[in-house]
């Protein structure tokens, strides 16, 4: 009730006063404001050189609308510019331009929102005005619902007007949004903002000259015709409504094989009812209306006019590139790379195509003097060099097309990587490298040398391991007990099983596998295990406890390194560092002898087991055992109990503080947290197992080279490892015996 008193309260002495006045009065209250510029449409029609461009207006319908109100900048060509588009096109005059052409031409030169030449280099984005960061602008014009014949079968499509993102539950299509086309213009201040020159225009529009404000192929003849409506902005071409990506594959012969197989296996058409209902009431007929979709794994769909629509206008400042092969490039790859170990393209997996196409598309605009700045959606850099590689570019509705004489060379089909990866017999190991572990990036990465040892399914499930499709899930099945896991537990030990094959080496230190040696796997960031060979067999840790090798069978060069196919797992150990220490102190004479006597007999060992105090399965460790003249040198300084005059060892000595000393002798010769080798990686002071009288940590220092490992005790003292008894494998530790024994000193 208070709303209708307030209404009439205002409402009534307004109606009193027109009542008062006369149909002079009100006119006059209501008249157009004097000064105010002419409407679009008369704008052009009063200035005389627009006559082709007014009458594609009349005929497209949208004299009306640009005779009254609205906000729009329009890309005006002058007659001058319709001339030269007539006797291309083969028109002879504009009565011979059909109503569709006239619409398409109108449209697009239709922006929305009134823009001044320099506000057309700002980007209006969602936190506000950004100088001189945008090239584009929306357009009026919008495909919308296209006819089309997909394997054979009639149908009508849509594009998608949003990015196919399925796992985030976002659509790919939004009903309502019509897909509008951008036009793209290239400005003074945008290209000095971005640092770009005139190459970067002219590198898509060779036949027209840098003026410092082009729209497409034209220039701006004159700027800033302001309208009651809107402005104009009088330019030198005609445009019809660029293409997008998706449509100039379409339409382009000398990629069909590139977009025969993007559209094979990453395109689906499906149903959508919100368009089919639009469709319907729109043209009376009872088609049903497919969308195209590209498949989520793409970073963007190239059929997507609206750019990565994260904020409204994003569109404005950035858009899509695509690098695509042309045929005879793209057919030799095929051959040569993709079909190497598969009889036909259709029986690659569909990763090795999501990969193909991510390793050709950006999700910026790549301006071609900025292609070092930008990374594919692999996120690897762009090979190509604009100058020799490009051989077609153009600047579409929603992005950069490239189009080159090869294929983008990415690491994934020229590393050791790809020994697995393009090899049915290996998709245990490849589906392991992609699952969320950083394997595939490490080995694919085409600027370190890596040797990759590599089992094949066959081998991978003869020893237990296999993959359950239907639970997605890895397992394993202990060939010693038919003990099974699965899930986390069976993958984790799969990866432990395959980084043991994957080794850095920059110097191709394992191209040749008839001699012997010891090598740490992994990379030069995430150090692995120690492995050793020997005359084309390999052994980790593992092997040796249960007594096989992996044999080479074969091998392979790659662009980074050497894949070797081997017909058994390189094994990690699953028992504690201390039965490998047993197992080289049992022989007669052995050189480990005494030390381990004394570690069997003290406090720190449980010999259930084997087990050492502070010890732990799964974590890294390098022993530092001295020979047995070096024990018996402790002894007759008092380090170690015995006879000092002998040196004769007392292993089970019967005072506390005796085997207090003992435990803490053994403690120091034990580096916990790093296996150190004689290969010049490691060096420095490294904490081990024994705590000082406080508590604190002590420390060992170690010198490492190529053939030389020595370790310095508190007190300066020198220990150097004996070669041939050292880089004993055992789990994630190397045993080295030494010709000296350390001794900490507070």
């Amino acid at each position: 009730m208070k709303k209708k008193i307030h209404y009439y309260l205002l409402v009534l002495p307004l109606l009193a006063f027109f009542a008062s006045c006369n149909k002079d009065v009100f006119d006059e209250y209501y008249a157009r404001p004097e000064g105010l510029e002419d409407p679009i449409y008369q704008q052009l029609e009063a200035r005389g050189n627009f006559k082709n461009l007014t009458a594609l207006i009349g005929k497209a319908g949208y004299k009306d609308i640009l005779s009254k109100s609205g906000y729009w900048t329009m890309m005006a060509p002058n007659d001058e510019a319709f001339t030269k588009f007539f006797q291309e096109k083969g028109y002879a005059d504009v009565s011979k331009v059909d109503s569709i052409t006239a619409a398409k031409i109108v449209r697009y030169a239709l922006i929305y929102n009134a823009f001044r030449t320099e506000q057309l280099s700002d980007y209006q984005s969602a936190a506000g005005w950004v100088v001189d960061n945008a090239f584009r602008r929306r357009t009026a014009f919008y495909d919308g619902f296209q006819k089309k014949t997909v394997n054979g079968v009639p149908m009508v499509v849509v594009a998608s007007n949003r990015n196919n993102r399925a796992a985030s539950g976002a659509p790919y299509y939004v009903s309502g949004d019509n897909n509008n086309k951008y036009i793209s213009y290239f400005e003074k201040e945008y290209f000095a903002a971005q640092s770009l020159n005139a190459s970067d225009y002219t590198f898509f529009f060779p036949n027209s000259t840098y003026t410092d404000f082009n729209v497409l192929g034209g220039t701006i003849k004159q700027a800033n015709i302001i309208a009651e409506n809107g402005i104009i902005q009088e330019v030198s071409q005609v445009s019809l409504p660029l293409v997008s990506l998706d449509q100039y594959l379409e339409g382009n012969s000398n990629y069909s094989l590139f977009n025969d197989l993007l559209n094979k296996n990453l395109v689906n058409y499906i149903f959508n009812q919100p368009a089919t209902t639009t469709y319907n009431n729109f043209t009376g007929k009872s088609d049903r209306v497919y969308v195209k979709v590209f498949d989520a794994a793409l970073p963007f769909s190239p059929n997507n006019e609206s750019y990565l629509k994260q904020a409204d206008n994003d569109g404005q400042n950035d858009a899509y590139t695509m690098f695509v092969p042309d045929n005879a490039s793209l057919q030799e790859f095929v051959d040569k790379v993709l079909l190497k170990n598969y009889p036909s393209l259709d029986k690659l997996p569909k990763y090795v195509f999501e990969d193909l196409f991510k390793a050709h598309m950006v999700i910026n605009a790549v301006w071609p003097s900025k292609i070092g700045s930008f990374s594919n959606a692999l996120d690897e850099d762009l090979r190509f060099d604009m100058n020799t590689d490009v051989k077609d570019a153009k600047a579409l509705s929603n992005g950069f097309f490239y189009g080159t004489n090869k294929v983008q060379k990415s690491n994934l089909f020229y590393s050791v990587y790809t020994s697995a990866y393009l090899d049915p017999n290996f998709t245990l190991a490849t589906r392991l490298f992609n699952d969320g572990s950083s394997y595939r990036e490490i080995i694919s990465n085409i600027n370190q040398r890596f040797t990759l040892f590599l089992p094949s399914d066959t081998v991978l499930r003869g020893l237990g391991y296999d993959y359950d499709v239907s639970r997605s899930e890895w397992r394993y099945t202990s060939p010693i007990n038919s003990a099974v896991i699965t899930g986390a537990s069976a993958r984790l030990r799969l990866l432990r099983v395959l980084y043991n094959c994957i080794v850095s080496t920059p110097n191709g230190e394992l191209d040749d596998l008839s001699g012997s040696g010891v090598i740490r796997t992994g990379d030069a960031d995430i150090a692995g295990e120690y492995i050793k060979w020997k005359n084309n067999k390999v052994y980790g840790a593992g092997n040796e406890v249960l007594g096989n090798a992996a044999n080479v069978v074969g091998f392979e060069d790659q662009q980074n390194g050497r894949t070797y196919y081997i017909d058994n797992l390189i094994e990690f150990s699953e028992e504690s560092p201390g039965v490998d220490l047993k197992n080289l102190a049992t022989p007669v004479g052995s050189e480990f002898s005494h030390f381990y006597n004394y570690l069997k007999s003290s406090s720190i060992y449980n010999a259930t087991g084997d087990k050492i105090q502070g010890v732990d399965l799964g974590t890294s460790y390098t022993f530092v055992v001295p020979n047995n003249a070096a024990i018996v040198k402790a002894v007759k300084a008092g380090v170690l109990p015995g006879n000092v005059t002998t040196g004769v060892p007392n292993f089970t000595p019967p005072t506390l503080g005796e085997q207090d000393l003992v435990a803490d002798f053994l403690r120091y010769h034990i580096l916990v947290t790093k296996t150190v080798s004689d290969d010049g990686l490691l060096g420095g002071q490294f904490e081990t197992l024994r705590k000082d009288s406080k508590g604190e940590k002590t420390y060992v220092g170690v010198l490492s080279d190529t053939g030389v490992l020595t370790f310095i005790d508190a007190a300066k003292k020198t220990s150097n490892f004996i070669p041939a008894q050292s880089n004993n494998l055992a789990d994630r530790t190397l045993i080295h015996l030494v010709d000296n024994y350390l001794l900490y000193t507070e």
